[in-house]
């Protein structure tokens, strides 16, 4: 019996003995295991961090919106009548904004060019051209209103002629000499061009949608531009100083018919100094998702030439959106300058009138992404 006891007192004993020295080293891993966590602790907080960058703020947007316009008229046997013709024309509508806080930046570079080759015309000659760039610097000072200054420049591609038809001996068609010769200039390029700067205040009554924008500047300095000499009577170009006298210098030389033989458009200046005050009230309308109508009104009293006389400029666009690319569009212009005369075949000497010009066209129509 006691041998017994003793064995199972050994047992337990060595059981014990084993126990303790598996304690002793899970004690001594645990411990090695804390040692390990905590240097890589020491490490980890050690290595500089990667820190993300947030985004750069974005200032600047652009847009680019190109389109062309191609018509087509063919007639066979038509009983009803008609000229064959092919119209091909083209339009360019650049922007680039900026707005940082208060401070806004705004510019807008529109261009038109256009030919028609009409039958009975053995030439091709332009039926739109224009150059209009618009730049608004800003600084809000209401939620509403915004101090401003405006700068416009107006102006044209190349040459525009009025054609007439030539005299025929009715046996043989005008050649193209013949039509050339008996054409007339009626603008170039910088032949007019109106450059304005323009101090003021805008006035947006919905800042988020801007769906109307009026802007006065009482203060506007600028010129009107005539390079080409043969130009600048009929643009209302002051005289040279030189030439002041209307009957000692006149514009026209008769012969004893009184047919115009000469004219002298060296005796007017290049250029005419403006100072006035300015009112462009801008309106953009989305109709429906693809229905679009926008219109600027821009009129200009010169209070050094008649401020009563304004000089009107109405620009409307219509665009309607038929599929993804293709597009149905309506301009019109209008133009009113007390300063221009339209020289006619029953005013030969010009008359001051109203002028417009409309264009309805079919085309594609493309807006280059803006880079993000």
């Amino acid at each position: 019996m006691i041998m017994k006891n003793k064995k199972r007192f050994i047992l337990v004993a060595s059981f014990m003995l084993i126990a303790a020295s598996a304690f002793a080293q899970n004690e001594e891993a645990k411990k090695d295991a804390q040692e390990a966590i905590a240097a890589a602790a020491q490490v980890i907080n050690a290595t500089p961090r990667a820190e993300v960058e947030p985004p750069k703020p974005k200032y600047w947007t652009q847009s680019l919106m190109t389109r062309v316009n191609f018509d087509q008229t063919s007639l066979t046997n038509w009983k009803a009548g008609g000229l064959n013709n092919t119209t091909l024309n083209g339009y360019i509508d650049a922007n680039a904004k900026y707005a940082k806080d208060k401070t806004f930046w705004n510019n807008r570079l529109q261009l038109d060019y256009g030919f028609i080759y009409q039958q009975g015309r053995p030439f091709i000659q332009k039926n739109t051209d224009r150059i209009y760039l618009e730049s608004k610097w800003g600084r809000r000072a209401t939620e509403k209103m915004n101090y401003t200054a405006n700068f416009d420049f107006r102006s044209q591609f190349s040459d525009s002629w009025n054609y007439v038809i030539p005299k025929s001996d009715g046996e043989h068609e005008p050649t193209k000499k013949d039509w050339m010769n008996a054409r007339s200039l009626k603008s170039g390029f910088l032949s007019p061009a109106n450059v304005h700067l323009g101090l003021g205040m805008d006035w947006t009554p919905n800042p988020k949608t801007k769906w109307l924008a009026v802007n006065f500047s009482p203060l506007t300095g600028g010129f009107t531009i005539v390079a080409n000499e043969i130009l600048r009577y009929t643009n209302g170009m002051k005289r040279k100083q030189a030439f002041s006298d209307a009957e000692l210098y006149p514009y026209e030389v008769k012969d004893g018919s009184g047919t115009v033989i000469e004219t002298h458009g060296d005796y007017f200046r290049a250029a005419k100094f403006e100072l006035g005050a300015s009112l462009k009230v801008d309106l953009n309308l989305k109709i429906n998702q693809n229905l679009t109508y926008a219109s600027q009104l821009l009129l200009f009293s010169d209070y050094l030439d008649n401020p009563q006389n304004l000089r009107v400029n109405w620009d409307n666009r219509i665009n309607w959106v038929l599929a993804k690319h293709f597009t149905l569009s309506l301009s019109t212009f209008l133009i009113y300058d007390d300063n221009v005369r339209i020289v006619t075949e029953d005013h030969p000497a010009g008359t001051r009138s109203v002028q417009f010009k409309e264009l309805l066209g079919f085309g594609f129509t493309y807006t280059f992404p803006s880079a993000k």
